[in-house]
């Protein structure tokens, strides 16, 4: 990868995987694309960036026709809560952007676009401990829209040559963004209240056990699946990465264990609940760690005390 171009810069994804980006492959030659959000002060003041609207054909093929990106990570794309809401955004944004972020790369020489996944793609027929070739069937907005991708990634790698990647991604914790509307963004939020109030009140039930991981492991996972040797991959666009899962009770325990006077408490959001039941509460990865050698590093008690020993400097906050 020598010129990289990634969309969504300021969503939670973008803020942290642009750094290692730069880190590993220079300051300029990762271009950020931002629309509407701010970047994070570190994306903004460590590297070049353009106004990036996904939605807007036109401009999406006026800027890559001018960088000239041999690498896109296209990141921009509504979340689960949100796409429910607004339907006829989430089309543009998470259907129409994908083919032309797609469509755009190879009549500009791009070689490589890697469309990051979700636990979305699945629904309620996919078993409880989900492999990676399964029943998927969504009932989501959202969730339609990965399956879109993954089937898109998957059919332009043999028709155009273009080298379409992806991975589906558990629910994400960083300390860095504040958490969205996103089903999983709970296990954010829940820290922030714990360390600035000393409550929670969380809107899925205490039971729903859902697929998690950090973050650095999520930009890790990104960064590898692009690395990857091709020639040993069969899958492209869908594969399983796994780290660990738990329910909001287990989390908030961890978090008593670390701040004993924080108290969690229940009000059900039926929206959010009704998805977080579609997902499958375990992911299985063999097939990433067989093709290209995924693995993660964080496990409940190394995200927890991570979490608030950042969070804390962030916020300027004692622990109550």
């Amino acid at each position: 990868m020598k010129k990289i171009l990634v969309t969504g810069a300021s969503g939670q994804i973008g803020s942290e995987l642009i750094p290692a980006l730069r880190k590993k492959y220079g300051l300029e030659n990762v271009i950020s694309g931002v629309h509407k959000r701010n970047l994070t002060k570190e994306v903004k003041g460590s590297g070049p960036s353009v106004n990036l609207d996904v939605a807007d054909e036109n401009r999406l093929k006026e800027v890559i026709g001018s960088i000239k990106p041999d690498t896109i990570f296209h990141l921009a794309s509504l979340l689960s809560a949100v796409a429910e809401q607004d339907r006829n955004l989430s089309f543009k944004v998470n259907f129409e952007a994908v083919y032309n972020i797609l469509e755009t790369s190879v009549n500009e020489g791009v070689e490589k676009v890697i469309v990051p996944s979700s636990i979305g793609a699945f629904g309620p027929d996919t078993p409880a401990i989900a492999p990676n070739d399964t029943l998927q069937h969504p009932n989501t907005i959202y969730g339609i829209s990965k399956v879109f991708g993954e089937l898109l990634g998957n059919y332009y790698y043999p028709t155009t040559g273009l080298d379409v990647r992806g991975v589906r991604l558990p629910g994400i914790l960083s300390w860095k963004v504040e958490p969205t509307a996103g089903t999983t963004d709970y296990a954010v939020a829940i820290f922030y209240g714990a360390l600035t109030t000393g409550k929670y009140t969380c809107y899925l039930q205490s039971d729903t056990k859902l697929p998690m991981m950090y973050m650095p492991d999520a930009v890790d996972s990104l960064i590898q699946i692009a690395e990857a040797d091709g020639s040993k991959l069969k899958h492209r666009s869908d594969f399983n990465v796994a780290a660990i899962s738990f329910t909001p009770a287990e989390l908030a325990d961890a978090i008593k264990k670390r701040i004993p006077g924080f108290r969690i408490e229940y009000e059900i959001d039926p929206l959010r609940q009704s998805i977080a039941d579609s997902w499958p509460d375990e992911l299985i990865d063999d097939v990433a760690k067989e093709e290209w050698g995924w693995n993660y590093k964080y496990g409940l008690d190394e995200i927890v005390d991570d979490m608030i020993d950042n969070l804390k400097t962030k916020l300027e906050v004692s622990a109550h």
